[in-house]
């Protein structure tokens, strides 16, 4: 299960771009289903069956025209694990950098989101 959902970015390109990232506990952990609903533009994300684990954001004016357009977002997601992607304790004295240089393996992934509008409360 997600531990924690936030997001960093929202841009507006030929649709809405949602930058999350999202802390896990435990690397063999796979249970992540996110699910996006709007409610008076503010945009929220959450695990399916977690109702405790949420991020929101405002958009603004033009993405939130495209997001009642299009009725999806794309979201980019970069997960973490709590102890494994965290701030280095001990560096090494020469880290290479360059062209040749190697880096360690980031888990990402992209994907279209259906979006749900929830009615005004009046």
């Amino acid at each position: 299960m997600a531990n924690s959902i936030e997001i960093t970015k929202a841009t507006l390109r030929e649709r809405v771009v949602v930058d999350v990232t999202v802390w896990m506990n435990d690397p063999e952990d796979y249970d992540f289903s996110p699910r996006a609903h709007m409610s008076e533009g503010t945009l929220h994300i959450q695990n399916a069956g977690q109702d405790g684990v949420s991020s929101n954001f405002d958009l603004e004016e033009e993405m939130l025209i495209a997001a009642e357009r299009d009725r999806l977002i794309e979201l980019r997601v970069k997960f973490g694990v709590h102890g494994m992607h965290g701030t280095l304790t001990h560096k090494h004295p020469l880290p290479k950098d360059g062209p040749n240089s190697k880096k360690l393996a980031e888990p990402r992934w992209k994907t279209l989101l259906p979006l749900e509008f929830v009615p005004k409360s009046r």
